[in-house]
Formats: structure tokens, sequence, C-alpha cells
């Protein structure tokens, strides 16, 4: 039985903060090696956040079952405790469950602390029971398949760092001959979601009518519309980020007299995507509402969207500001 567990406290901070050791933490102090290699692995995901911090949460849930339940270090570990770590995954002990994500760390007069509300799993439930009004019960936790997954995935790249690093000869996740009694094999496709051709021509017409009502605030809304419908862009292509920052000098003619917009995507892809009649049309008829020429110029690295509460500024502005 693993019910009297007491929860660990978080191992691993942000990103900008992972070099901060609580000293409180005694399982860092007598397990430093594991965790040095451990901060070095995570480290060589900074390029990603979402990577980093998908890839926090599976190896800290690992070094704390492999330091407080097992008693081991994780470079001693053995097909075995894999296999005991995935049923332990699967009913984690309650006081080890959470009912909502909170952060892993906290400010506490000046200094960094774990956040006493962390917990290494989280039950959650669908937005339509929290709807209903339900409330996650943590006996009611179930690792999903792709959760799963995740564990093999994440920890088999965990270890082969290790070994890449010497500090052991061994990947236990490759030692699992049966995979297949954890992740279960769907059998039908899972249902996608998306909005129809009615619906999205609903949608369309709707943020037409918005710019006409409101068009300094609304034609950039129908451009946005327009931009998701006809390009088939990802929000986090659309949206500036530290990676990318969309601008409409992005839009560019070939030699063959054909439109084509470059964006940066999932994984920090470059990637061409082909520029329609319609979508050329609310280019133009956007820029027209900020008062810009139809077509946008390679040497003026203006932003794809404009902000709502800034002023329009006039073509000569533009060139002398950039």
């Amino acid at each position: 039985m693993t019910n009297d567990i007491n929860c660990p406290k978080s191992i691993f901070d942000t990103l900008n903060n992972i070099n901060n050791v609580a000293s409180q933490n005694e399982c860092i102090s007598s397990n430093l090696k594991d965790y040095d290699h451990t901060i070095s692995f995570l480290k060589s995901y900074k390029g990603s956040i979402g990577t980093f911090n998908a890839y926090r949460r599976e190896v800290e849930r690992l070094l704390h079952w492999s330091w407080l339940v097992a008693k081991k270090s994780v470079r001693d570990l053995r097909r075995a405790d894999i296999e005991a770590y995935l049923t332990f995954c699967q009913s984690p002990p309650l006081s080890w469950i959470g009912i909502k994500k909170v952060p892993r760390f906290i400010e506490k007069d000046g200094e960094r602390i774990p956040n006493p509300e962390w917990r290494p799993f989280v039950v959650a439930i669908s937005k339509a029971s929290h709807r209903k009004g339900d409330k996650p019960n943590v006996k009611e936790y179930e690792l999903s398949f792709t959760a799963i997954k995740d564990i093999f995935s994440i920890l088999s790249s965990f270890y082969n760092f290790l070994i890449q690093e010497d500090y052991t000869e061994v990947n236990p996740i490759l030692h699992i001959r049966q995979k297949s009694k954890y992740i279960r094999k769907q059998q039908s496709k899972t249902k996608i979601r998306r909005l129809s051709e009615l619906q999205w021509e609903y949608v369309i017409e709707t943020a037409e009518v918005m710019a006409q009502e409101n068009p300094d605030q609304h034609h950039r809304t129908l451009f946005i519309m327009t931009v998701l419908y006809a390009m088939y862009l990802r929000i986090s292509e659309l949206a500036a980020n530290k990676r990318w920052t969309p601008k409409m000098c992005d839009f560019y003619r070939d030699h063959d007299g054909l439109w084509w917009f470059t964006t940066v995507g999932k994984g920090n892809k470059e990637r061409q995507i082909s520029v329609s009649d319609a979508m050329l049309a609310a280019l133009k008829k956007y820029r027209k509402s900020m008062k810009l020429p139809h077509y946008p110029y390679l040497l003026i690295k203006r932003r794809f969207l404009q902000d709502i509460k800034g002023m329009v500024p006039s073509l000569a502005q533009l060139i002398s500001e950039e």
C-alpha cells in the first residue's frame, strides 16, 4: 500500500528559476547526482516552454517515486521498477493528487519556496461537467492512455540522455516488452472537432456585419476570422510570441505572380502557405481600413495585426520608424 506516503515537495521551478534549489528539500540533498543530471536534461529543452513543462512533469514524478517509494537512484531502476512505477501512476496515493493546477513554487519573504498546494498528479473534469456544477474528486483520478504514452516517450528520452552522459548503462523503458497492457489501441478514429462549412459561413458573415457597424475595431476581427478559415493557421501562428512575430511582409508574391504567406508553426518549423484570391481580397480590405496600400512592402516590417487601441500610422511614419 502506498496511500500513506506523504505528498512530496516540488523539485523543479520554472525555466527561468530552475537553478534555484530549495534548501529545505531533503530529497534533493540526498540525491544530488540524480538532481543535477535531470536539471541538465531539462535545460536541453529550453527552446520550447511546452516541451520543457511536459518533460519536467514526467521526470519529476519519476524522481519522487524513485526516491520516496522505491528508495533508489534513477540510475539503478530496471524494467520491473518501471512497471511498478506505471502501476503507481495509474493509482497514486490520494495525498499526491490535487484538484487544480497551481504553480510549483511561490514567493515568500523574498525567497522562492515549494508551493504546499502543489501535487504531482491532478484530477480534471470536463468543461461540460464543470458547467453542471460537478467538482473534481481525487478518488476519481484516472491516468489517460495519452498520458501513459507520454510516460514511455519522455522517460525513454530521459534515459537515453543519462546513457549519453555515462550516468547509467540501461534504458529500462526499452526493456518493457508488453507495452500494450498499458496502452490501449483505439479501434475507432478520435472524433475531430471542427466547424462545418455552414458554420464558417455564419462566422464570416457575422464578422462582416460587425465590421460594418464598428469598422475601427471589427475590420480586424473580420481579417482574423478570414485568415483562420482561408489559410488554416493555428492560433500560435497568428499571434506574436517569443519565437515568432508575424508581419505584413510575410505576405509576398513570387516570380510567377502567385501570393504566399510565410509562418513559423509547431516545432519552430517555417512553412509557406498559398494565398487564395479570397484571402488576398481580405488582406486588401483590411489594409484599406487602416489607410494603407493594398499590398505590403517587403522592406516594411509592420506587425501582422494592428493593435486595437493604437492609432493607425501613415505609410510615411511607418517607413521613418523602421
